[in-house]
């Protein structure tokens, strides 16, 4: 087995390593997203618009429920496989920026998961905004290799274009829903569909080409809608679709009470990780509860909770009222940028503290990538980089807390280094907050998008194989940094057993 990050810095992927053979997959011109461009975020302006003036996710989705029901799908949005007791899936979320941290992901996604029944894509298959003629190179083509079925719950970036581009691709060719009734003029929804983007009408033409990379029968699957249970073995997997803002219509919340009925051990899959940066997010339900609570209540048997959006890797376990622990992951490294983790503060929730908390990648090679990024894009080198070392050092002293690898010689943190780690947001124990920080996961959104030439591994991407069994779920989360020996021998970040009993 390769070293991980969490045993040696050259684990992690620094230092002068090879870089990987995966541009050789790419296709010979890749139009990047850039969250600079002025293009792009007009395009994806629905959230905010649906912030201001109401979601129109709950309706728009119970339309797609609706045609898909009359086109005769399982009422009960079950999809049964007849997978024997022990099998092994794949999990990989926020996928579809079609750049170099994408593709760098594929090949140890492949390798990991050559003998796996399926996949599940947890969130964003298509940046920025779902575009169904984009599923050629962020979709069909990276997973070309991949010789089994994929599933998939959107994202919010799925749904900024109404979620047509996803529905044709994963749930058999569904059909364009007709416009819906004219708003009255006027009020909120009038002046939301006065600025709403829409998709191209002569978006989707080159699906029928793009579908023939993944076209062998072993590969093909059809979903039910946008959320769907799958039993498979002895377990049930959940995927629900939270839409733009991060929460579930009335209409999927019934259904989720009832498929969580039962002793079958359950995994959840949703776009709005439930635990994450420290804190808890137990995602509302239209009408009253949250999915928390279904996913919480010892009779409804969860033994897991993955999510995706935000783009690393992290896991809390959490102890339930009968004793059992319930692990709560995020898991939305699969391609796109990388969300920062030296801003998560320490952990301290529902009795996960510092010692069992887990995160990729470590938040001092977080600060440490992000200290070159911001020193590369504002021309300030010598102020902002810092090395692996000089990041890890001053993330154990703001934290309180033990280095995760071995360090090697003391490292004296200057004044320099403590203020860059505050610019650049690191994380602190809670008494101690600092007040100066940048918006990290926001300005790196902006000047950091793929389209920087300051962007080149170690990506720090990541993907999940469960491997299960009668008694019990192996989860392992392994690296992908974009450089070749992590290519040929993915290194595992982080790996648990879960039992089900």
């Amino acid at each position: 087995m390769s070293e991980s990050s969490r045993d040696t810095p050259e684990g992690a992927g620094w230092g002068t390593a090879e870089r990987g053979a995966y541009q050789q997959l790419m296709p010979s011109h890749v139009e990047k997203v850039s969250w600079l461009s002025p293009k792009t975020l007009w395009a994806a302006r629905n959230g905010v618009l649906a912030s201001w003036f109401g979601d129109p996710t709950g309706s728009t989705r119970g339309r797609w429920v609706a045609q898909r029901a009359e086109a005769g799908a399982a009422a009960d949005k079950v999809i049964r496989r007849d997978d024997p007791d022990t099998f092994s899936f794949m999990v990989i979320g926020d996928t579809g920026e079609g750049d170099d941290p994408q593709y760098a992901v594929v090949p140890g996604f492949l390798k990991a998961g050559q003998d796996t029944a399926f996949a599940v894509v947890a969130s964003d298959v298509i940046y920025p905004v779902g575009t169904a003629d984009d599923y050629e190179t962020k979709f069909f083509r990276p997973y070309q290799g991949y010789p089994a079925p994929i599933y998939a719950i959107p994202g919010n970036h799925d749904w900024y274009e109404g979620l047509g581009g996803f529905m044709r691709v994963f749930c058999d060719d569904a059909p364009a829903l007709p416009a819906p009734k004219a708003p009255r003029p006027l009020t909120r929804a009038w002046l939301r569909s006065l600025l709403w983007h829409r998709p191209s009408p002569s978006d989707g033409e080159r699906l029928d080409k793009a579908r023939e990379l993944r076209s062998s029968p072993v590969q093909q699957a059809v979903q039910p809608g946008p959320y769907w249970a799958i039993d498979a073995g002895p377990v049930r997997i959940i995927g629900i679709d939270t839409g733009l803002l991060g929460t579930i219509d009335a209409e999927q919340g019934a259904w989720l009470r009832e498929v969580a009925k039962g002793t079958t051990p359950k995994i959840l899959i949703t776009g709005s990780p439930l635990y994450v940066d420290g804190e808890h997010h137990p995602c509302a339900i239209e009408g009253g509860g949250t999915v928390d609570d279904i996913v919480s209540d010892p009779a409804h048997h969860f033994v897991a909770a993955i999510g995706g959006d935000i783009h690393n890797y992290q896991r809390y376990p959490v102890q339930l009222a009968d004793g059992r622990t319930l692990q709560y992951v995020v898991s939305g490294g699969g391609g796109a940028f990388m969300h920062a983790t030296h801003t998560v503060p320490r952990v301290d929730i529902a009795d996960v503290t510092e010692q069992n908390f887990r995160c990729y990648p470590l938040r001092g090679d977080s600060l440490a990538f992000y200290s070159r990024l911001y020193g590369r894009r504002l021309h300030l080198r010598r102020f902002f980089t810092l090395t692996e070392a000089e990041a890890s050092a001053v993330i154990c002293k703001r934290l309180g807390i033990p280095p995760t690898r071995t360090p090697g010689p003391p490292v004296r943190i200057t004044r320099r280094i403590r203020l860059v780690a505050s610019l650049l947001g690191a994380g602190s124990r809670p008494d101690r907050r600092s007040r100066f920080r940048l918006p990290v996961r926001k300005i790196y959104t902006q000047l950091f998008s793929p389209s920087s030439v300051t962007y080149s591994p170690p990506f720090f991407k990541c993907f999940l194989r469960l491997d299960v069994t009668p008694d019990a779920i192996r989860l392992r989360c392994f690296a992908a940094t974009g450089n070749h020996a992590q290519e040929i021998d993915p290194p595992v970040e982080d790996e648990i057993t879960i039992p089900l009993h």
